[in-house]
């Protein structure tokens, strides 16, 4: 499907890996220009060299997203590489498995400085010049946490929930310039989970299992009707769409690509 995004300028955080690097090659793919920031210098070289082939173009920009200063470089690099921006995806986020009274107040820094706060600092790195742009869109990687919070993990779920709330005030403050959306994937299979100490093992430290069949018991208490974790390109799919001028209508949305887990009607 050609969504017309050929030429438009896209800056995307946490690319390296998942989610992040399927969006920067679908966009690439797309015809646009991206900036792919991550604190991984290899694996965005990867990513890189990876979109060559692709009708656009990806530039690496290494960047420590979990500090002010990390946000604010990255996107001044992004920004004079371009000179203009119209698509900026907040991607990055990490997380791990603990119960709440494990949790301290640094854990919860650490959560809420890369998922929340990376979110705010890009964004307000960004805004002056994304409202130049003609069809300017912000689009946030949430979580069905944010929506539906499982027990654990309380402070993953509370910073994404934060950035569900950032998105509706975003897009009500920045219409009709902007338009800003999020998405809400439910459990996809990335290096999120696969990691050492991602939410593939500490599940197992919750769940005293093994790591996989942590993951399989943890589906089956959630009671997906789809029965499988998702895959990055199914979440960069809805992004790209969002992205582009096909949802020219939609804005202030939360889109859930979860497997059916979100079982509320709003």
């Amino acid at each position: 499907m050609d969504l017309q995004l050929n030429g438009r300028q896209a800056l995307v955080t946490g690319a390296a890996t998942g989610i992040g690097r399927a969006t920067a090659e679908h966009l690439a793919a797309e015809g646009c220009r991206v900036a792919a920031l991550d604190i991984d210098e290899t694996a965005l070289h990867e990513l890189e060299e990876a979109a060559e082939k692709l009708a656009g173009s990806v530039v690496a920009v290494p960047a420590d997203l979990s500090s002010a200063a990390g946000c604010s470089g990255g996107a001044a690099q992004a920004l004079e590489a371009f000179g203009g921006l119209d698509i900026l995806v907040n991607n990055v986020g990490s997380g791990a498995v603990r119960h709440f009274d494990a949790l301290t107040d640094d854990d919860w820094q650490r959560t809420l400085d890369l998922n929340f706060m990376s979110c705010v600092r890009i964004t307000r790195a960004c805004l002056p010049t994304l409202r130049k742009a003609t069809s300017g869109v912000i689009v946030n990687n949430a979580s069905d946490l944010a929506r539906q919070p499982e027990p654990v993990p309380a402070d993953y779920s509370a910073s994404k929930a934060a950035v569900l709330s950032l998105t509706k005030s975003l897009a009500r403050a920045e219409g009709p310039a902007l338009r800003v959306n999020a998405v809400a994937p439910g459990p996809v299979w990335t290096p999120f989970w696969t990691k050492p100490g991602g939410f593939a093992e500490t599940f197992g430290d919750v769940h005293g299992m093994e790591p996989m069949a942590a993951v399989e018991h943890e589906m089956s208490l959630r009671q997906l009707p789809l029965r499988r974790l998702g895959t990055p390109e199914e979440v960069a799919r809805v992004i790209t769409f969002l992205a582009s001028d096909a949802a020219s209508f939609v804005t202030g949305s939360v889109w859930g690509v979860d497997g059916g887990s979100v079982r509320s009607l709003f």
